[in-house]
């Protein structure tokens, strides 16, 4: 990574390496909350000159340690300053919506020194989506400075007439404050002494102007928050080091990612751009994390609820009980200037929204959500019956209504993502064939779930929908000459054929019959799709294909793990650990065993994963793919509603245990050992299980 990243719920902090923002940095650095940018400028000097960098560490995310040191400093041969006298250390963290900087400064050289640290602040207030050069607009205007001893606030009127402010205070006497935003600190430091200032910078809006708690109980209270997170989680410990540290860093990274807008903790998509609610990365990621932390699913599920759609509004794509697209909160959605307040712009959203419903209640035997949220649930069957399948066909369908919306609605969404094998783009209205095993699997858990609350007449309504649509895909979808389901339908309903990744999600859904399934595995696992380090968004020697694409050829880790659910659902676990093994070796060159948003499709025998450029990371669904591998190897799947726990463990290569402890099922705990015997089967030991389900294999 070539900047440095830290979050707390909604304000993160983007910088360069060094720990500054540079103005007008290509990245678009700065500290961040509800999409607006509370800080443009933030650059440290000592004595008026840039310090040397040393370390920076981005192991975490939440805290983060900067060392610096200062270049040799000389005038007209006068000695001003040693070459590497003075360490610099900046700590940095985020508490309760106030960003913590401290600067600590320690002498080195055999004498006493002096000199000054000086740090120069600005504030744009810029919409997120005018720093990322997507749009334009109406804006308002910055209303100066303001310093009252020791703090300064930078004002700015918005066109939305929000009054935002950024708060800057310090815990050290300065001896210049100037109104542009320089403050300078004189240090007069012995041989090996240190001294240290301390900032607070606190985003404001309307007459808001929060507390802000002292340094050290600030960080107290986040390091505190951390532990009970801990004791929340599912713990794994194997003798396999590399998927031991990739969990430990997605379960690190997943908990950065919660955000809580009033509903509960979700996650949002993924650092820096995507600090927000997005239906379906959000829907995914809770997903993936049930093994680990299923109340997260819940506080995803409140959350899109609270935002379900309730009348048509083509600005917005909107549609009655459509789940979320995305939603922002900064001055050009607020003056309706794009329409993310929310933007509905998702095809896939609201059915992955009742698969994600039905899934947490398999594993919590939860149904009291489901009569909580039943409004929601019915709207959402509601949409997807007449608004998403807006010809009748059966298929759910998107086409773009918001002159700024997105074209593209699927979880490919990038303008060439859906192309024929001709070169030719499709045209809309597109219906994905992965979509169609969404609705399948979703129509499906809620009708298990009517049955179980005594809603005989609705449960048996919803498996005839889906027997019928079950028949009628395989009909339109499947491709006899290449023994592959279509990715899409085009306008006129003829086949998109291009082979991709996309009927793979088919497999999770169980609407595929025993030997198409197996055709569509053989197919992923193929040298045109499958590249050594991952399954590609396309095969090898498409029309479309393009290894350094964002859909068309690259692999997106979150897409593999969709893959991998239903492998193992359907017991091939041999072809599933195929696919972890190659994902675990592309992160092995990743920094910080980090697997990212997508990287770049091209084959193992290279010897390295090449990066896509722009890739966000830490991003929640590619934190959440370890946590389907773990599911994955134990080929487990709780079914709470009927009082079963299927297990079916399958160690891969390399890995002779596998001890899970604490993981919630149903309204107990399940707890168990897998170990590798002489002949390189897996033996299960239950050593807990309070969760009244019965353990099958």
């Amino acid at each position: 990574m070539d900047y440095r990243v830290i979050k707390e719920n909604d304000l993160f902090l983007l910088t360069d390496t060094s720990g500054n923002i540079p103005e007008n940095h290509p990245y678009g650095l700065g500290l961040y909350t509800k999409d607006t940018r509370f800080l443009s400028k933030l650059d440290l000097k000592i004595n008026g000159e840039e310090p040397i960098l040393l370390h920076s560490d981005a192991a975490e995310n939440y805290k983060a340690t900067i060392m610096l040191t200062n270049p040799h400093m000389e005038k007209e041969g006068e000695l001003i300053l040693w070459r590497e006298s003075v360490e610099i250390k900046r700590s940095r963290f985020i508490h309760d919506d106030v960003l913590y900087e401290t600067i600590t400064v320690k002498n080195y050289y055999p004498k006493e020194i002096e000199f000054d640290i000086s740090v120069h602040l600005d504030v744009d207030f810029a919409d997120m989506f005018i720093v990322r050069g997507f749009q334009n607009g109406d804006i308002g205007e910055r209303k100066g400075q303001t310093i009252d001893g020791q703090s300064l606030t930078f004002h700015y009127e918005g066109a939305d007439d929000l009054t935002r402010r950024t708060y800057v205070t310090w815990d050290k006497e300065a001896q210049k404050i100037h109104e542009h935003g320089e403050i300078v600190f004189p240090f007069q430091l012995a041989h090996e002494e240190e001294q240290r200032v301390t900032f607070m910078i606190q985003p404001q809006h309307g007459e808001e102007q929060p507390p802000i708690l002292p340094a050290e109980e600030a960080l107290a209270k986040l390091e505190n928050s951390y532990k009970e997170w801990d004791t929340t989680i599912t713990k794994i410990s194997t003798d396999h080091k590399p998927l031991q540290r990739l969990v430990n860093r997605g379960l690190g990274d997943l908990r950065v990612l919660l955000t809580d807008v009033g509903h509960g903790s979700f996650p949002v998509a993924g650092l820096p751009w995507f600090g927000v609610p997005f239906g379906r990365d959000s829907l995914i990621a809770a997903l993936q994390m049930l093994a680990f932390q299923p109340d997260v699913a819940k506080g995803t599920l409140y959350t899109m609820a609270s935002n379900q759609g309730t009348k048509v509004d083509p600005w917005r794509d909107e549609q009655p009980g459509k789940i979320m697209h995305e939603m922002r909160f900064g001055e050009l959605s607020t003056t309706g200037q794009i329409p993310f307040t929310p933007y509905y712009g998702t095809i896939d959203a609201t059915p992955l929204f009742l698969v994600l419903l039905t899934e947490y209640v398999k594993w919590t035997g939860d149904t009291n959500i489901v009569k909580d949220l039943e409004p929601n649930i019915e709207a959402a069957l509601t949409w997807i019956d007449q608004y998403g399948d807006r010809d009748g066909d059966l298929f759910v369908e998107y086409h773009q209504e918001a002159s700024k919306g997105i074209a593209n609605q699927g979880w490919k969404d990038s303008g060439d993502s859906i192309v024929h094998r001709n070169g030719e783009y499709a045209t809309t209205p597109i219906a994905l064939s992965e979509v169609q095993g969404y609705v399948y699997q979703a129509k499906k858990g809620i009708a298990s779930i009517y049955e179980k609350l005594g809603k005989q007449e609705e449960a048996a309504r919803l498996l005839e929908d889906i027997q019928r649509l079950k028949e009628k895909f395989d009909e339109e979808f499947w491709m006899d000459d290449v023994n592959f389901y279509a990715i899409a339908l085009d306008r006129d309903k003829k086949q998109v054929g291009t082979i991709t990744s996309n009927p793979g999600h088919l497999l999770f859904s169980e609407m595929l019959d025993q030997d198409k399934a197996e055709a569509v595995m053989e197919t992923l696992l193929s040298s045109a799709m499958f590249s050594g380090y991952g399954i590609r968004t396309m095969g090898k020697g498409e029309a479309g294909y393009n290894p350094m694409s964002y859909h068309d050829g690259s692999i997106w880790p979150h897409d593999n793990s969709m893959i991998l659910l239903g492998m193992s659902k359907l017991q091939h676990q041999h072809k599933a650990n195929t696919v972890i093994q190659g994902l675990m070796d592309a992160a092995a060159n990743f920094e910080y065993d980090r697997l990212p948003e997508l990287f770049c499709g091209y084959e193992k025998s290279l010897g390295k994963t090449v990066k896509y450029p722009v890739a966000c990371s830490p991003q929640a669904w590619a934190a959440g793919t370890p946590l389907v591998f773990v599911q994955t190897i134990l080929g487990l799947f709780p079914d709470a509603l009927n009082g079963t726990i299927q297990l079916g463990p399958v160690l891969p290569d390399g890995m002779n245990t596998l001890e899970v402890s604490g993981m919630k099922i149903a309204s107990g705990i399940l707890s168990l050992q897998v170990a590798k015997n002489a002949q390189g089967h897996a033996e299960v030991e239950i050593t807990e299980n309070t969760t009244g389900l019965e353990v099958i294999g």
